[in-house]
């Protein structure tokens, strides 16, 4: 199984992140919340491993464009869950599913990431 980026493309975090692995020659495949959507086992997944206040991106544009009641009635996994599948840019960027491993992490980090490239 190869790294797997989440992200959507116009995202500069996810385009420093992009640039990193291929800087540094990490195998990856991206998958665009765009396009293909948020996968439903994989997210239910990153939250098992992360949990859903590491996921859920409430410094960003998206959050803030949600109506008070939304924002509100995240409060836990479920909610979250059923709020980032309908809205997949308040995925905190990138979602890495690292290779050779059963790790995820959130968010760009080079010096982690640099941890991983040896």
């Amino acid at each position: 199984m190869a790294t797997t980026l989440y992200g959507i493309p116009n995202c500069d975090t996810v385009k420093r992140a992009r640039q990193w692995l291929d800087t540094h020659g990490v195998a990856y495949r991206f998958h665009d919340f765009k396009k293909e959507g948020v996968p439903p086992d994989a997210l239910d997944g990153w939250l098992q491993a992360l949990g859903w206040e590491a996921l859920v991106n409430r410094r960003g544009t998206t959050w803030r464009r949600l109506d008070e009641v939304t924002r509100a009635s995240v409060t836990d996994t479920a909610s979250a869950r059923a709020v980032l599948i309908a809205q997949p840019s308040l995925i905190k960027r990138p979602v890495v599913a690292w290779d050779g491993t059963k790790e995820v992490t959130t968010g760009f980090d080079a010096e982690a990431w640099a941890l991983r490239a040896v």
